[in-house]
């Protein structure tokens, strides 16, 4: 336990982020980070000893959240981070990029405010990198059997520094020219700068496993060719089918999707481009889409200079409070403000959301670029437009954030490899646990995993983290008939639901 009186006498204070005029002169991290290690460790002492730590539960990796509130508390940054990475492959992606459902589930919240369980997260996270507790960690002997990963966003490198470590020979293959998926081209520097990324890089390079980066697996390479080339192949490929909006005015420029423009901005800021192909600077911006990808947008756009930004949500404002249908400690859907949000009100404090809003379609000027977007208000549970509602508002740039509908559809993989669509528009695979090669949790076919976003569906870091895990766990248990492995996601969860 960290303080037996640590939560009755210390409030919530979650570490402050910058000033919003100072961040938005730079692409720099908003958190102030290290400087406030005091404030870390007094709200690490409010953790208390709730018995069974529901933080737990919240977290799809099991992170053991008491134990590291504890070290954190008494300042033992080894022990909290041995605690940490027993978990956690990647503590300072989640710390930063996770919405952090532990805090919901957090004991206190039942009457009171959780503990500041992700900003302790990114404290210990680091930590281990400023006192060197992150030291490649190779394997003691190599097993013989070869993995091939495919994808290099944090499932894949999950799965990849799991199967490393354990004396696999692994190598990811990665379509893009650097490695890191969406971490490297989907979230802006603003929440996660991209050394961190390529620190962890170079780690797992240092453990032994390679990397092969512009290779389009089913294009380049043929996927069953890879597949028996090796004893194993993990697929965590994401999911990249983009939903679309199919309105009057589709068609005209200036409306782009969301990834699209995001992956550009960071190109910029990795030094690719000298100036944008496509930038909000001077524009009146819209983005469709209340998601934490619109919100990447509006942060992306406020420091290009945007005119103005509105964010539409077709989905009602919610309320303050848990619905009685949200009970703790289920994450609850309730009114949040992102960082991105928070720079947007402060031009002139009104909330640059419009809740329950339906596009109708776009308009366009006589060089065929988009000058405007025409919405309704929805009715409530229907989300039909509402007659008598309609009205148009100015978008020079319009940013299509409507999420996935799981991997893209008719790929060269996905023929090559025989893989299906499950109900839910995701690659189908194997719900059993019996012994066997083929009934191996997350297993399509011989020796072949899914594992992330392109079997569970559109998520969370901490959930493709948490998948990469159990898939390196399945695929050794496979290679050597036990594992060691930690699979925080048991087997009988196979195939999840969001």
């Amino acid at each position: 336990m960290t303080d037996p009186h640590g939560f009755l006498e210390f409030p919530r204070r979650p570490v402050p982020a910058r000033p919003v005029r100072e961040r938005l002169g730079d692409w720099n991290e908003v958190h102030a980070g290290q400087a406030l290690l005091p404030l870390v460790r007094e709200q690490a002492g409010r953790c208390m000893d709730c018995g069974i730590p529901f933080c737990h539960h919240g977290c799809p990796l099991g992170n053991l959240i008491p134990e590291w509130n504890a070290y954190t508390r008494r300042e033992d940054w080894r022990a909290a981070a041995e605690r940490l990475h027993a978990t956690n492959n990647f503590p300072e992606f989640t710390g930063r990029l996770c919405p952090a459902p532990c805090e919901d589930a957090c004991v206190l919240t039942i009457d009171a405010a959780p503990v500041t369980i992700k900003n302790v997260e990114q404290a210990i996270a680091d930590q281990i990198w400023e006192r060197g507790y992150a030291a490649p960690c190779p394997p003691a002997r190599l097993s013989g059997r070869t993995v091939a990963v495919v994808g290099s966003g944090p499932a894949g490198l999950a799965a990849a520094q799991q199967l490393t470590r354990t004396g696999h020979t692994v190598t990811v293959y990665e379509r893009a020219d650097r490695v890191g998926g969406l971490l490297r081209y989907g979230i802006p520097a603003f929440k996660m700068e991209k050394h961190r990324l390529d620190r962890r890089i170079g780690q797992m390079r240092a453990e032994g496993t390679e990397f092969r980066t512009g290779v389009e697996i089913g294009v380049d390479l043929d996927a069953a060719a890879l597949a028996a080339r090796h004893d194993a192949l993990v697929v965590a490929v994401g999911a990249g089918e983009r939903r679309e909006l199919p309105v009057p005015g589709r068609e005209l420029g200036g409306v782009h999707q969301a990834m699209d423009y995001l992956t550009v901005a960071n190109r910029i800021a990795e030094g690719d481009h000298p100036s944008p192909g496509v930038t909000a600077e001077g524009r009146h911006v819209v983005i469709i889409g209340g998601g934490d990808t619109g919100s990447d947008c509006m942060g992306t756009a406020l420091r290009q200079g945007a005119a103005s930004v509105v964010q539409l949500d077709i989905n009602p404002e919610p309320g303050e409070n848990r619905r009685d249908t949200e009970p703790w400690p289920v994450r609850p859907k309730v009114y949040r403000v992102s960082h991105a949000h928070e720079e947007a009100r402060g031009r002139d404090g009104a909330d640059p959301r419009v809740f329950s809003s339906a596009t109708l379609g776009f308009e366009g000027d006589r060089t065929g670029r988009v000058c405007a977007l025409r919405l309704a208000e929805v009715e409530r549970g229907t989300r039909r437009p509402l007659p008598g509602t309609e009205c148009g508002i100015p978008a020079d740039l319009v940013l299509l954030a409507l999420g996935f509908h799981g991997p893209e559809r008719g790929t060269g993989l996905m023929r090559q490899l025989g893989l299906t669509l499950d109900d839910r528009g995701n690659f189908a695979r194997d719900a059993g646990f019996a012994p066997g090669p083929t009934t191996t949790p997350g297993a399509v076919a011989d020796g072949v995993f899914i594992a992330g976003d392109a079997g569970r569906g559109q998520s969370l870091v901490v959930w493709a983290i948490a998948e990469g895990r159990s898939a390196a766990a399945a695929a050794d248990r496979y290679l050597s008939g036990s594992t060691v492995l930690p699979a925080p996601i048991a087997p009988e969860d196979w195939p999840l639901t969001a």
